[in-house]
């Protein structure tokens, strides 16, 4: 399988007093801002590092589904938070945090399969950063 996702981006101005939108193909961010202020102050509107989060925790969730099902266990529910750290500019990590209820499987399965969706996640496999991985099973 193969395909193209679009998002494009609009700035004008500097780097520290421009600003900036962010359209994704489907709209779901349409002409959403972005400026120095969101991504590094407390503005309203989006920056890189929180979408490069909400991908990798989303590609995440989505891969771990799949390996547990091939596994034969079915999630009720898997929370997945990403915190992405941006250090001296370079994203240095990626941390996951996942808490899954999964019926009938263990912590040592729960673990091993978490790391395995971690390492062929695609969005994983785009990030140079370390990646680490947090998870906690819920019964």
């Amino acid at each position: 399988m193969k395909f193209i996702r679009r998002a494009k981006a609009h700035w004008k101005g500097s780097g520290m007093e421009g600003s900036g939108t962010l359209t994704t193909q489907s709209n779901v961010l349409k002409d959403t801002p972005y400026s120095f202020h969101t991504r590094f102050k407390d503005e309203v509107g989006t920056n890189p590092e929180e979408l490069v989060g909400a991908a990798h925790s989303g590609c995440f969730a989505m891969q771990l589904s799949f390996v547990l099902g091939e596994e034969g266990y079915s999630p009720e529910s898997l929370e997945v938070d990403s915190k992405i750290t941006f250090e001296d500019g370079n994203v240095t990590h990626s941390t996951l945090t996942l808490k899954g209820k999964v019926p009938g499987i263990g912590q040592e399965d729960f673990e091993k399969l978490a790391n395995k969706a971690k390492d062929i996640c695609p969005i994983s496999k785009l990030l140079k950063a370390e990646i680490v991985l947090e998870s906690e099973l819920k019964n």
